[in-house]
């Protein structure tokens, strides 16, 4: 799709016409960063601040978009009442907002667009914003192979065919609705898969949790930047204006950048899922999140998926200060432990006939009905005299998973790890050189505590003796059987 762009210089005369007020800052480019809130004056904060006192930018209520604003937006427009109504049963905040962004992004396209579709001020405000936006998700196939091995990498690949999914779902319901199958779907103009890639792209790197207003883009203040030590923070005043506020105490320069944060928790890949980089500045901990799929020759590794109900994944972390060294590492993994159980261990899984002739999967531990409960066989194998035998098969299940992924992580590793290729762009390279480093030391970490917790385990007195049980019986079946062949006089 052709969208037309307006100069970054022009905001101001947007925000005057729309009432958003700038106090002491302006959006201005900033090198290797994009745009950013500058300051054009000294600002200085006392150490308590109240919301309210030196407000930078302030963003009426009418503006902000969350899933309200575009229910509001559907009652003036009745065909873009139509437009989600097709799509009852896959309707979410966030896809509310992009179905709403991608029409106003097709409106602004299309000078003749017929009766269909209502201009309002994101329909301008939508020319400001970038061409493209640095995630995994808009990055080309040579720079997507610098995820292989790393903890993005499922979770992209993953992103790229539900939004595949998504996007043909949408073409295919407003297809059906003659004037949207105008305006998004014919012509040179029409909206192709990439534009919608943009959008999820724009929604994810811009969007904020607000305290009343809840999910939401704001516009003028979705152009602040992040940073780990930020001076400003948003909030929502007694008007339900948005507003970006010095942080107490903060002195700012002429020419200094206004910055806030996009979350103090959020891990490495997490922030280049989402924002598309890796903040180098960040040291408060590490984590990351693998996908853990089920024993290949398990007969009920499809029951247990079903039954499970979400994505079996393993989370492993680590706190304290990066520069440090940091904490311990812990891992956590709710799948494993009913992954590495089985029907001599106590699971059973029933199929139960309900009164509407439907039919139910239920799970059974040791008799008792935990349908409820798949997430918490920790608990639940924690309470049998087996207990450390599960913990073991786990913990060497979880090992072996990490060591896998450390394997193809060294493995993928570019030849030159200072120097993109020709066909990957700076940034990109840069993002993902970093993520591939803490990935790595995070993952190195966990494989030695992971092997530190296997042998302690070993040496526990019920794995000894579970242990030597087994071993015994498998002796003894081997007599056996030898015992039982009968000699060949051929």
């Amino acid at each position: 799709m052709h969208r037309p762009t307006l100069p970054i210089e022009s905001l101001p005369f947007w925000a005057r016409l729309n009432d958003v007020s700038f106090r002491h800052v302006k959006v201005s480019k900033i090198d290797g960063r994009g745009y950013g809130v500058v300051c054009e004056d000294d600002v200085e904060t006392a150490e308590e601040n109240e919301t309210g006192q030196s407000t930078l930018v302030t963003v009426p209520h009418d503006l902000v978009l969350n899933a309200a604003a575009v229910d509001e937006y559907a009652k003036e427009d009745k065909n873009f009442r139509q437009l989600l109504d097709a799509m009852i049963g896959h309707r979410s905040t966030r896809t509310d907002i992009l179905l709403f962004l991608l029409v106003q992004t097709a409106l602004a396209s299309r000078s003749g667009h017929g009766s269909v579709g209502v201009s309002n001020p994101w329909t301008e405000y939508l020319q400001f914003l970038p061409e493209t936006v640095p995630v995994p998700t808009l990055w080309t196939e040579d720079e997507r192979l610098l995820l292989r091995g790393t903890s993005l990498e499922a979770a992209v690949n993953a992103k790229l065919s539900a939004l595949d999914a998504e996007f043909g779902l949408i073409q295919q319901k407003s297809s059906d609705i003659p004037a949207w199958n105008e305006l998004l779907w014919e012509g040179t103009s029409a909206v192709s898969f990439p534009d919608w890639i943009r959008l999820d792209a724009l929604y994810r790197s811009r969007s904020l949790e607000l305290p009343r207003s809840g999910e939401a883009l704001v516009p003028c203040l979705d152009m602040a930047n992040h940073s780990a030590s930020p001076t400003a923070y948003y909030d929502e005043n007694l008007k339900d204006e948005v507003v970006l506020v010095p942080r107490p105490g903060v002195r700012l320069s002429k020419g200094d950048e206004v910055t806030i944060s996009y979350g103090e928790t959020k891990s490495a890949a997490e922030m280049l899922f989402s924002y598309g980089f890796v903040d180098p500045e960040a040291t408060t901990g590490e984590s990351l999140v693998l996908p853990l799929n089920p024993f290949p020759d398990d007969p009920l590794a499809k029951a247990k998926l079903v039954a499970f109900g979400q994505p079996p994944r393993i989370h492993v972390a680590r706190d304290g200060d990066v520069n440090a060294g940091g904490g311990p590492v812990r891992w956590a993994s709710a799948f494993a432990y009913f992954m590495c159980v089985n029907e001599e261990d106590g699971l059973e899984f029933r199929v139960l006939q309900e009164r509407d002739g439907g039919r139910q999967l239920r799970v059974f531990w040791q008799g008792a009905d935990v349908t409820d409960r798949t997430s918490d066989f920790e608990a639940l194998t924690g309470e049998h005299s087996l207990a450390a035998i599960f913990r073991l098969r786990v913990v060497v299940t979880v090992q072996e998973t990490l060591r896998a992924q450390l394997e193809r992580l060294e493995a993928t590793a570019p030849q030159d790890p200072t120097t993109p290729s020709a066909a990957q762009r700076e940034e990109c390279f840069r993002s993902a050189m970093a993520l591939r480093s803490i990935d790595t030391k995070l993952l190195e970490h966990a494989v030695e505590a992971l092997e530190d917790e296997r042998l302690t385990l070993l040496a526990d007195k019920n794995v000894v003796a579970y242990l030597g049980l087994t071993e015994a019986t498998e002796s003894d079946l081997a007599v056996d059987e030898a015992a039982n062949e009968t000699d060949d006089f051929s």
